[in-house]
Parts: C-alpha cells; structure tokens; sequence
C-alpha cells in the first residue's frame, strides 16, 4: 500500500484499486458537474447527515443538498435553476449513483457532462 499526499488529499493503492482520502481535518468535495452558474459537487465518505444519496449544489448566494431522488434535504436554491438541476439528474441518474457509490468508499469518480 502507497499513500501520496495531494493539496488536501492521500491517494492510497491497494492492488489495483486507488482510494482518495481527505486528510486529516481536511474537507474535500470535488466538482461532478457546471452549467448555467450551477455548480454540482459530491463529497467523499459523506453518508452520515442525510443518510441518503445526495449532492451539494452551489448557485450564486444558495446552497442547496439535494437527494439523488430529487428532495431538497437541507438549504434552498431557486425554482428555475431547482427544474435545470433535476433534469440533469434525471438524465444521468445512473452516473450520479455510480459516483456516490465511489465517493462513499473514498474512491474518485468521473465528471459527469453538464446539461446542454
């Protein structure tokens, strides 16, 4: 097992597997996805608040947990960008869940396209 420290990260390998853990004290909540001033993020190992699948959108001033079954968990953010943010979930909603099934382990997962 390897461990190489990024900005706020270990990358460990084991076999052929590569973890990404946050090191310690450290948050890490990398981008899945931007389009039109919505930033989508998924945090590593984050199951424990919302015991749910779930992604973090950022508009503007809002902040906004939204489930991947599309419930508001936690903060708000407005109506029009709401709709743009549950088509595109819709739409990728077997990536979003490959991604939190990655993120939960603490391993990377992939950029997920922006909605066009």
């Amino acid at each position: 097992m390897t461990y190489t420290r990024y900005a706020i990260l270990y990358e460990y390998c084991k076999g052929d597997n590569h973890y990404l853990v946050p090191a310690e004290g450290d948050d890490y909540m990398p981008e899945i996805s931007r389009f039109y001033g919505l930033v989508i993020k998924m945090i590593f190992n984050d199951n424990d608040k919302h015991h749910k699948p779930h992604v973090h959108v950022y508009y503007g001033e809002y902040e906004a947990s939204v489930g991947l079954d599309g419930e508001v968990l936690d903060g708000s953010i407005p109506l029009k960008q709401y709709r743009m943010l549950a088509g595109w979930m819709a739409i990728h909603e077997n990536e979003l869940y490959e991604a939190w099934n990655k993120a939960v382990r603490n391993m990377q997962f992939d950029r997920i396209d922006p909605l066009k």
